[in-house]
């Protein structure tokens, strides 16, 4: 009958690679780059080769790397070209990944003389379109964002046979400055000599370049000079070019030399307390970084995480991890250290100065910390937050300093308050804006997401620390980010009247080495009293500074070079302001999450940003033999196939899996929202005789849409698609091929394969047409149905799909062997029940229309008694459009 998704969508961003061309069979492995300190993290990464005569069927003509960087904002250009010499089409896949700042702006294509450029749409959308173009051997490619922490883009390319194909790969970004400099970072490792590589770098910084460093990790002393690099006052150039003979490992050597990273480092010139503003075509960019402030004394409280999951290496890290980053506690600076498990343990009862005895003390301290116990995440740090406030009150503490809390943690809370919401609630309420928290991540299998919403709750980032060799530095790296606050409560002011859609301006902490960006949209053209205003507090006194802006006139400054952004203070203002966005609809407030989440959406496809909301794909148009036009299945929720239903988590990596056995004929409601008069039914049917096993599947064969606001039916057969609104009433086949447009409704009727129906300011629906072949003896067509856009729902949205789409909380334990050998049993504990649990598999046809695939979930027995809210009975209904 049926199969639900539902979930929360994570808003996290990762790092970036791009593969080169080489030609695979199924699944293609591509090393991944892990490290997170870097800002821009290009990668061309080769593809492992299947065999050595698949290997020479495609040949590497050119790879390129162009970065142009205007005023921090980085627009890269990775161009790869290839030859297919086989006699058949061959794919490749790319699997890039981004850095946490960057978005993908273009891929297209050059084939043949012909450049095929993509186009941003929602997620599922692109990935479809590609499946379809490769599935008849023809070119295409596909750049989606994949994955939870939102690390990964895939580029997936099928090379037509004896086909030239030029690949150009775009993203930008702001560059972030860390530790006094920004850093451009490109992994390459082509695997094989290329007779065109080139890297090259062009910077344009209006307010001067103070120093520009460029080096790669492949080259020795001798080839260093390989490396050239051109530096006036306000712009420098770097290129590296090597030849054939530059790229061998030794003079007779086919092998390449190149691998490794090519890496970019420099910053500006500051003179002024106020910053650098620069107003270009209506919009501003002012960024902040005032030199030669004092540190301003912080007050920091370590909590360590010490539960048996931190057994082994992690312990052991950590604790070397502290030695050191103890030692670097300035000595003015107050600091106190809190170890827990399933209880809390204080080194000392109060904060105290880092001399160097206290320090010493310390350091004895955390090298005896033993891991033992589970994880009171809850207790340890609103201990933590409670030393904080009781040592300010008792005036323990310098005036002028700051408050911030270090979390250290591998694991999720299992002991004390273990729901993740009400622990989130209850250290936001405690600290009350009053202080940061800072978030470290242990190892893969610690909650990232909910570290990440409290420590952004909390005016504070987290990060992930990975379970490698490096692990000690990762720490202290985070560390020494920190460890010098040189301004608090940051306040950054620009013209009320002349200003608006203004990107947060107001910051808790100024961190040496690191940088402000404040963006805006101009709300009139007169800018000659453009007054900027920043206030904070500094080491002894009140920071204040003013003064104004003027227009920056980018055609003088560089009066020889048309710049490449084109109106680049747009783009960015664009790329923060989304950026806030998705921070909001992950972190905010309850009610601005759907608003944010529809606005970014918004901004995304309209700057042609690939977001965690977006995906880009580009496919050469379709032959006359070739198969219909492009499957749209976009999707958070579905409903589909054999009878079941299941509920995505992609927060946790799981899915929950129930059965709802009924009679064909059933009506079962599946949304209803009575806030906005949305109703989804969905009635079964059965198949067309009783197989020889007994077995009776039941599937949904029709479907029934209203929205009373709006005024809309719709109904949905196998055979037919009726949509009726103010009287009026449109009847289209699934043979037809259609396109609706009406001022409450649109509708996309793609030929024997998917109907997507637009609600004006709702939800958009996506109904799939699962065609059996005509002659089979028991199975018929059915339906699938799929929402898209369900946080835009009301809370009070319920039925057997909508009571999951704002997310469900639960707990599984006391894992035990089951019936069936692979499928072990559990105890699952939700809404207040205690149940037993299946790990089984249920079918997902998002790739795979026909046959669908195996995905891991929990099964719920007995009609999905104890998840859903009462029992199936309840959601039968007596009518296709009836709520009753």
């Amino acid at each position: 009958m049926s199969e639900v998704r539902g979930g929360v969508l994570l808003l996290l961003l990762g790092l970036l690679y791009l593969g080169t061309l080489w030609p695979v069979q199924g699944a293609l492995l591509v090393s991944r780059y892990d490290a997170t300190t870097k800002e821009t993290r290009g990668a061309i990464r080769s593809i492992q080769k299947r065999s050595v005569d698949d290997a020479k069927m495609v040949e590497v003509l050119s790879v390129t790397v162009h970065c142009t960087v205007a005023s921090r904002f980085a627009h890269t250009v990775m161009t790869s070209s290839a030859l297919n010499k086989a006699n058949s089409s061959q794919e490749i896949l790319f699997e890039v990944d981004l850095p946490k700042t960057a978005f993908i702006t273009n891929f297209s294509m050059e084939i043949e003389g012909q450049i095929y450029v993509g186009v941003v749409n929602e997620k599922e959308q692109a990935k479809k379109q590609y499946e379809k173009a490769v599935s008849s051997g023809r070119t295409a490619g596909l750049v989606k964002a994949s994955g939870r922490k939102m690390e990964k883009f895939s580029v997936s390319v099928n090379i037509a046979a004896k086909s030239n194909v030029t690949f150009i790969l775009t993203y930008e970004e702001l560059l972030q400055r860390k530790f006094g400099k920004y850093e451009i970072l490109t992994r390459i490792n082509p695997k094989q000599l290329v007779e065109n590589f080139q890297i090259v770098a062009d910077i344009y910084e209006p307010q001067g370049i103070a120093f520009v460093d460029a080096h790669a990790t492949f080259l020795s002393n001798e080839l260093l000079p390989l490396v050239e690099k051109t530096v006036t006052d306000n712009k420098a150039h770097i290129s590296f070019s090597p030849t054939l003979d530059q790229q061998r490992k030794c003079p007779e050597c086919d092998g390449s030399l190149i691998n490794g990273d090519f890496i970019i480092k420099y910053d500006v010139k500051r003179a002024s307390s106020l910053g650098d503003i620069q107003i270009v075509n209506g919009y501003f960019v002012h960024f902040f970084a005032p030199p030669d402030l004092p540190r301003i004394r912080k007050n920091v409280v370590f909590v360590i995480d010490r539960s048996a999951s931190m057994r082994g290496p992690k312990m052991i890290q950590t604790r070397v991890a502290m030695e050191s980053i103890l030692s670097d506690v300035h000595p003015e600076d107050y600091f106190g250290i809190i170890i827990f498990d399933s209880s809390i343990h204080f080194w000392k009862e109060s904060l105290t100065k880092a001399t160097e005895e206290n320090v010493d003390e310390a350091i004895k301290y955390v090298r005896q910390i033993q891991h033992m116990g589970s994880t009171n995440i809850n207790d340890a740090v609103m201990k933590a937050i409670h030393m904080l406030q009781d040592n300010r009150r008792n005036k323990k503490l310098p005036e002028r300093s700051v408050d911030m809390i270090i979390l250290l943690t591998d694991g999720m809370p299992n002991a004390g308050e273990s729901n993740l919401q009400r622990l989130q609630q209850n250290v936001c309420e405690a600290i009350g804006g009053n202080m940061t928290l800072f978030c470290l991540g242990f190892g893969d299998d610690v909650d990232y997401s909910f570290l990440d919403v409290m420590a952004k709750q909390n005016n504070g980032v987290a990060r992930r620390i990975y379970e490698a060799s490096d692990a000690t530095l990762q720490l202290q790296g985070f560390y020494d980010e920190v460890a010098s606050p040189l301004l608090s409560a940051v306040d950054l002011r620009y013209p009320d009247n002349a200003v608006d859609s203004l990107t947060p301006h107001h910051f808790s902490q100024l961190f040496n080495g690191s940088e402000i960006v404040v963006a805006g949209r101009l709300s009139e053209n007169d800018m000659d009293n453009f007054l900027v205003e920043v206030f904070a507090n500094g080491f002894e006194q009140d920071f204040q500074v003013q003064g104004e802006a003027s227009v920056t006139d980018w055609d003088v400054i560089y009066p020889e070079k048309d710049y490449i952004f084109g109106d680049f203070t747009e783009r960015l203002w664009a790329y923060l302001t989304i950026q806030q966005l998705l921070e909001t609809s992950k972190s905010g407030p309850a009610e601005k999450k759907s608003n944010a989440t529809a606005k970014a959406l918004e901004m995304s496809l309209k700057y042609s940003f690939v977001t965690p909301l977006t995906s880009m794909v580009v496919t050469k148009p379709e032959t006359e033999d070739g198969p219909s036009g492009p499957l749209i299945a976009d999707k958070l929720t579905e409903v589909d196939g054999d009878p079941h239903f299941m509920i995505e988590l992609p927060e946790r990596e799981d899915a929950l899996c129930f059965n709802i056995n009924d009679s064909p004929g059933t009506i079962f409601n599946l949304v209803k929202d009575p806030s906005i008069g949305l109703l989804v039914n969905g009635q079964t049917i059965g198949d067309k005789m009783v197989a020889p096993d007994g077995k009776v599947n039941t599937y949904f064969g029709r479907l029934g849409v209203v929205h009373h606001t709006l005024g809309v039916r719709l109904e949905v057969t196998t055979e037919y698609i009726t949509l009726s609104q103010d009287g009026q009433k449109v009847k289209l086949l699934w043979s037809d091929q259609a396109s609706l447009k009406g001022p409450s409704v649109d509708l996309l009727l793609t030929t024997d394969r998917s109907v997507k129906v637009t609600l004006r300011d709702s939800v958009k629906f996506v109904i799939l047409l699962h065609k059996v072949w005509k002659m089979h003896p028991y199975h018929q067509d059915y339906l699938g149905f799929y929402t898209l856009d369900s946080h835009l729902l009301s809370p009070s949205v319920h039925g057997l799909l909508g009571q999951f789409y704002h997310g469900i909380e639960f707990e599984v334990g006391d894992l035990r062997p089951g019936e069936v050998p692979e499928k072990p049993d559990a105890t699952m504990y939700v809404k207040g029940h205690q149940l037993n649990v299946t790990r089984g598999w249920q079918r997902d046809f998002r790739k795979d229309l026909k046959k669908g695939e195996n995905v891991p979930c929990w099964f719920i027995h007995s009609n999905g008694t104890g998840l859903i809210d009462g029992s199936a009975e309840d959601y039968i209904v007596s009518g296709l459009f009836n709520t009753v």
